[in-house]
């Protein structure tokens, strides 16, 4: 018995794709199903695909010498009519207007929905509190309860993480790009005056040593908020450097401008 493997999202495309290689129809193959597929931690994080073994029956391979008469006659008429009616079918469907995504609650559902899970596989209980301006384009999320410094993590790192992830969520739900912040315990206001702090604290070292310093790598929100921090700044200039993930801000001084 000859037999093939097929694999798809779930068993019904898989039995499809069986189908349209042994180029027959479901009531002539038989199949055993391998692994039933799975569509992992919030439906994409770590799915797995269903796999089959599909095989055509034992009477439809006696058939098969026999196949060169059949499509000698005129019966094969009636397939084309089928495949004649698949294609305007097709041609409707290619006609039709996608479906415009809801501008309902339905983003601002899918993101509690997927934070929801997030905190239940980490046994954490979090209250989810979800502001969407849809003048604005942007979806304010906080979080509160305790021991929130794990979802913070390391300069923030975790938090920007689960904002990154929100947003892809949020956006398969709109027509127009939101734009996500996710914040908890007002991290994201007490970590930008901390950088400005920082920002202004080092400015003051480069034109005392006259020595550039170079920070420590930060990513793009937060690099722009030292460049902002100093953009006025007569005798300092600043600028990136390297690349993700070890790429820093450089804080050096406008010598010109210095010595005037």
């Amino acid at each position: 018995m000859e037999y093939i493997e097929v694999s798809a999202k779930n068993i019904d495309d898989a039995i499809t794709k069986a189908l349209i290689q042994l180029e027959t129809t479901s009531d002539k193959i038989e199949y055993e199903i391998i692994e039933k597929g799975s569509n992992g931690l919030l439906g994409f994080i770590g799915s797995k695909p269903a796999v089959i073994k599909a095989w055509r029956k034992a009477d439809q391979l006696a058939e098969e010498p026999v196949k060169p008469e059949i499509r000698a006659e005129k019966s094969v008429q009636p397939v084309k009519e089928e495949i004649k009616e698949s294609k305007a079918a097709a041609d409707d469907q290619v006609k039709k207007p996608a479906a415009k995504k809801s501008a309902s609650g339905n983003s601002e559902a899918a993101a509690k929905e997927f934070l929801d899970k997030i905190f239940a596989t980490m046994k954490m209980e979090v209250q989810i509190d979800i502001s969407l301006n849809r003048e604005e384009k942007t979806m304010d999320i906080n979080l509160s309860g305790e021991d929130m410094g794990v979802l913070i993590g390391k300069r923030g790192q975790t938090l920007d993480s689960l904002q990154y992830l929100v947003s892809l969520i949020v956006n398969k739900e709109e027509d127009d790009y939101i734009r996500v912040k996710l914040d908890t315990e007002n991290y994201r206001e007490r970590r930008k005056e901390t950088l400005e702090t920082l920002a202004r604290n080092i400015a003051y070292k480069v034109k005392r040593t006259k020595r550039p310093v170079s920070l420590e790598p930060m990513n793009p929100y937060e690099r722009r908020i030292i460049h902002s921090a100093l953009q006025n700044d007569k005798y300092v200039v600043t600028r990136s450097e390297g690349e993700d993930p070890y790429r820093h801000v450089v804080i050096s001084l406008k010598r010109e401008r210095y010595h005037k």
